[in-house]
């Protein structure tokens, strides 16, 4: 897979300085490809995008009001898909941050390319009223990815982007937008809801579990808002979060058969975690298990993977089967040693075992249950 910064390519200068010289006899098509194409592949991906706003900023009208219906026309064009408009948001979040009244209806405009969700966050530190009122007016929005910037633009923790720091410390502010996204007719838009609200849970567990408990009793298509919005509180076996979503955290579950084959294996290879699971009463049961990776200084701290939601009838033995790989990825680096495997159903820790990792193909071995 390519890395992300290789979208903002010569190739990509070269077609949006095209669009943009076609919406304007004035555009200075060569000096822009010059400015912001000259060592553009020795650069990461942020200085990109700064390289070519920048240019923006050096060769598009001074008038931030002619800016404007040159950026307009171009959209009127059918231009600035994809890629192409990241550029133009960061120079309409820097060079016309003084002007929001130009600012954010033209970055309402831009979102349906692709997304001014990073965009829009300068504006909510230098021009906070004004912004909250825009973001309250796209709440109606007939286009869906508008509506999905007021959710996705105020996330507190969206990736990629500084922390609003705002709305770290206090997110009432957001709710209200919240309230009129959550029964959006648009999963885009619904999806975008449950991500916010899950930012929310990281910092202010309890006033998640409120806002999930209320949309669970109240909406008419939030189910997968809450569901999604709560998976790091369920994830960490929050009782609560489990029971908004109709797990009982005290179940007696018992497991048994608990093993990895093979048991020791080698980096990139695959391993089977089998056991069964057997409920003393009929139970619900959201079933994960949770890798302990070895770390440069020992185990790390359980990363938790999803594995099935099944109802388990009572005092039946259920079996479960998962393949996992233990592979190199560009967020996790496979250090050899032993790797701590744990079951959990309900958010309850219910076994353990362990797969040996080597870097040299290993013999079979027998898997150890701690």
């Amino acid at each position: 897979m390519a890395d992300f910064k290789e979208e903002l390519s010569p190739e990509l200068i070269a077609r949006l300085a095209r669009e943009l010289a076609g919406a304007s006899a004035s555009f200075d098509r060569t000096a822009f490809e010059q400015l912001a194409g000259t060592g553009i592949g020795e650069l990461e991906l942020k200085a990109r995008m700064d390289r070519i706003a920048g240019a923006l900023s050096a060769t598009m009208p001074a008038s931030r009001e002619e800016a404007d219906q040159l950026i307009r026309a171009a959209l009127d064009n059918g231009g600035l898909e994809g890629w192409a408009s990241m550029p133009v948001n960061a120079y309409v979040a820097s060079a016309m941050l003084d002007r929001p009244d130009i600012a954010l209806p033209l970055l309402a405009a831009l979102t349906p390319r692709y997304t001014a969700e990073f965009a829009i966050r300068p504006f909510l530190d230098a021009h906070y009223h004004l912004t909250m009122d825009y973001l309250r007016s796209w709440t109606t929005d007939p286009d869906e990815h508008v509506r999905r910037l007021v959710s996705e633009g105020t996330r507190p923790r969206l990736p990629w982007a500084p922390r609003l720091s705002r709305f770290v410390a206090d997110p009432t502010p957001v709710l209200g937008l919240l309230e009129a996204l959550v029964n959006d007719d648009s999963s885009y838009v619904r999806r975008s809801v449950a991500n916010h609200l899950n930012d929310i849970s990281k910092d202010h567990p309890d006033l998640a579990l409120d806002t999930a408990t209320r949309w669970s009793l109240s909406t008419t298509q939030g189910d997968f808002v809450v569901r999604h919005g709560l998976r790091t509180l369920v994830k960490r076996g929050h009782p609560a979060a489990l029971a908004v979503l109709g797990f009982d955290h005290s179940a007696p579950i018992e497991i048994a058969n608990l093993a990895c084959s093979p048991s020791t294996i080698s980096i990139g290879d695959t391993t089977t975690l089998t056991f069964t699971l057997r409920a003393a009463n009929s139970t619900k049961a959201a079933i994960d298990y949770l890798v302990h990776y070895q770390g440069f200084r020992g185990p790390k701290a359980g990363k938790v993977f999803k594995l099935t939601v099944r109802d388990l009838p009572a005092g039946q033995a259920v079996p479960f089967s998962r393949q996992h790989r233990f592979g190199h990825l560009a967020i996790r680096t496979i250090h050899p040693g032993p790797h701590r495997i744990e079951v959990q159903a309900n958010g309850r820790i219910l076994g353990a075992t362990e797969v040996e990792i080597t870097a040299d193909q290993p013999p079979e071995a027998s898997a150890r249950v701690v």
